[in-house]
């Protein structure tokens, strides 16, 4: 079993390279998609097999991928590049999970017989061939490959330079596993160079990649969205709000909002914002600040009137995924204007509302426009493994074909299967 070995490349040579695993993926996954439930599973236990085996090699592989970094990026982008005993065996785990899952492949979505006599049954198939594109984080190149194993797709990864050796030993334990089931190991490849026309080539692949998804910042989802040929599956960024409501638990949502800023900072559903109801907030500011001691709040002038243990935010704090230990603290008066600001604001991805008020949280939950809203909850459970999808290939803030975290189900297409007997049409 080979892997392509990651090169420097001219843009000519990119674009052989991308083709040959385009062609590679299109032949994968014809038989990929009529395997069997069983076969698939094989598959992906025998590749969380392989994880846990060589978790000291991945271990040394993320490590030489975090040295070639030398100090030049932050601690939150290190903690979303790191992986250690517990994140390979939570790569593992998840494999497991989904093997565990039913089958998303072959469900009758819906059943009808027209008068004429024939009978006509919507069924669930696989998209075809996948492109991920994603940065940093290098357990999206396991969680997807796993999830597009299960769906019936084959899958292409082109992961950041930055976690390459994370991504190629991950990779060759996926594509063990299929070996062991007796399936192509094209049904996961990885682009093999860092040249970046490769994600230009994947993107213009039209006769070859079925959907695109880009999972990472705001300048890779504008580059995915500005040179898609392909169809494409957004993930924008998540800067995602909290608001805290007249009738909120003071000290519970204190606890929510610590948990979902500063849990993990570096994920898309951490709290980057925190709207407070003007009739509440002298409780909740000082609460808050004595609370976060180890995170930056930004608010605006009136917040930092009633705590001046703020900083002073800036227009822009607003609209910023900080995807570290800074949140934006904005007054507002009441619930409407809470919603107007959030509506302004969001990403799209998760909003949250903290109450005890039953009607405010109707109202809050059908006004907001994401793909998640929550109540009294963190938002950081904005994730496919915490809905019991046993992971997610990203959260999809758009509307169209999936929206939220996009687990099996998501990755599936429909096609109609028509059964007659003789009937012609007039």
């Amino acid at each position: 079993m080979t892997l392509h070995k990651p090169v420097q490349t001219e843009s000519a040579d990119a674009a052989a390279h991308v083709f040959a695993l385009c062609k590679a993926a299109r032949v994968a996954a014809r038989q990929l998609a009529t395997a069997d439930t069983a076969t698939k599973n094989i598959a992906l236990r025998a590749a969380a097999r392989a994880l846990r085996v060589t978790s000291p090699d991945l271990i040394a592989a993320n490590a030489a991928d975090i040295a070639s970094l030398d100090g030049s990026k932050p601690e939150s982008f290190i903690d979303r590049l790191r992986l250690d005993e517990a994140r390979v065996a939570a790569l593992a785990d998840a494999l497991d999970a989904i093997a565990e899952l039913p089958d998303p492949v072959g469900r009758e979505l819906a059943r009808f017989e027209r008068p004429n006599g024939l009978d006509i049954r919507r069924v669930a198939v696989p998209i075809g061939v996948i492109a991920m594109i994603y940065e940093s984080r290098p357990n999206v190149g396991a969680d997807a490959s796993a999830l597009c194993i299960k769906s019936g797709n084959a899958i292409i990864l082109r992961g950041g330079s930055e976690s390459i050796r994370s991504t190629e030993a991950i990779v060759r334990c996926m594509r063990e596993g299929l070996v062991e089931a007796r399936l192509s190991p094209d049904c996961v490849q990885m682009v093999g160079t860092t040249d970046r026309a490769a994600v230009t080539e994947l993107l213009h692949a039209v006769d070859h990649i079925d959907l695109a998804i880009p999972r990472g910042g705001r300048g890779l989802v504008e580059l995915v969205r500005r040179e898609a040929r392909v169809p494409t599956l957004l993930h924008l960024d998540g800067n995602c709000h909290s608001y805290v409501h007249a009738d909120a638990d003071v000290a519970q949502a204190v606890a929510i909002i610590r948990n979902a800023k500063l849990r993990r900072t570096g994920v898309c559903g951490a709290t980057e914002s925190i709207v407070i109801d003007r009739q509440i907030a002298a409780k909740v500011l000082p609460a808050l600040v004595d609370a976060m001691p180890d995170c930056e709040l930004r608010g605006d002038a009136e917040a930092i009137a009633i705590e001046p243990r703020l900083s002073c935010a800036r227009d822009q704090d607003w609209s910023t995924e900080y995807l570290d230990a800074i949140a934006s603290v904005k007054l507002v008066d009441e619930l409407d204007a809470a919603i107007a600001f959030i509506a302004q604001h969001s990403s799209g991805h998760t909003d949250a509302i903290l109450t005890r008020n039953t009607d405010a949280v109707r109202q809050f939950m059908l006004s907001i426009d994401s793909a998640v809203v929550m109540h009294n909850a963190s938002t950081q459970f904005s994730d496919g493994g915490e809905f019991g999808m046993g992971a997610e290939i990203g959260i999809a803030t758009g509307k169209m074909h999936a929206r939220g975290p996009v687990g099996l189900e998501q990755l599936t297409s429909f096609k109609y299967l028509v059964h007659g007997a003789g009937q012609i049409r007039a």
